[in-house]
């Protein structure tokens, strides 16, 4: 049976759990294979050189094989190494690192490839190292908004989702988990003026979307960045089903301390 092997592949790990005594599957996202699961043999064992190195939230190089068809396989790690950059995060920012994890892993199917969305995650996991505390909400927010539209799921942000028609920039909509955008009630106080959602879509139809929707969202103060969370939360638990993200629920009992 052939054999393939992937030398020096950009990658994070999203997750890992114990495969026997000694070993770790991986969950890994990588740039040009997308998210692939890896057996690290003897990964656990106090002289493997993959101890040190097999973090989260961590920028590194892996090399692995994949032995025949290969899709849908755990395939064998044969090395790993830091490819350098940044710290790890901490605090809130680490909570947050860990939050993105857990939405990749949700709502990526196995190799299926987004390199786009590899660098952008990227990118954030660095700002999250660098402890900017006041860019962390539109930050996530752009994060959220790149994932949904990048793996289609974020409805047109020009128009009405039922009508189809154009949204009335002095009118204000809100973002429904399965109804998509909706002219707001009186009730609905996250909801944003169509001008707010007419330059995210914008932004994200930019070439570096990422970038345009962080700076569309602090162009537009705090605030909307702040009323996008309750609607962007919603949609993406529509999306990852039961039971509720562990790391939300987490951020949640800390926060009721």
């Amino acid at each position: 049976m052939a054999t393939k092997r992937i030398s020096d592949e950009p990658a994070f790990i999203l997750h890992q759990y114990d495969w026997s005594e000694s070993s770790l599957i991986l969950e890994v996202f990588t740039r040009h294979y997308g998210r692939v699961a890896l057996v690290a043999k003897g990964a656990k064992k106090p002289t493997s050189n993959f101890r040190s190195v097999l973090l989260a939230l961590q920028p590194l190089r892996v090399t692995y094989t994949i032995s025949g068809e290969g899709h849908g396989d755990i395939h064998a790690l044969k090395g790993a190494e830091w490819a350098g950059g940044h710290i790890m995060p901490s605090g809130d920012a680490l909570l947050s690192g860990m939050y993105l994890n857990e939405l990749l892993m949700r709502l990526l199917a196995r190799e299926d490839t987004h390199a786009p969305l590899f660098d952008t995650y990227a990118g954030v996991v660095r700002v999250l190292a660098s402890q900017h505390g006041d860019a962390l909400e539109p930050v996530l927010r752009s994060f959220e908004l790149v994932l949904l539209r990048e793996i289609g799921l974020l409805p047109d942000l020009h128009v009405e989702t039922s009508t189809l028609t154009s949204l009335d920039a002095e009118r204000r909509y809100t973002l429904i988990a399965d109804g998509g955008l909706r002219a707001a009630v009186t009730a609905d106080r996250s909801a944003l003026a169509g001008s707010n959602w007419q330059s995210l879509q914008t932004a994200l139809c930019d070439d570096n979307n990422y970038l345009a929707t962080f700076r569309a969202l602090v162009g537009d103060g705090a605030q909307i960045a702040s009323d996008l969370k309750p609607q962007l939360r919603a949609l993406l638990q529509y999306h990852c089903g039961s039971p509720m993200l562990r790391t939300r629920q987490l951020m949640m009992d800390l926060q009721s301390l």
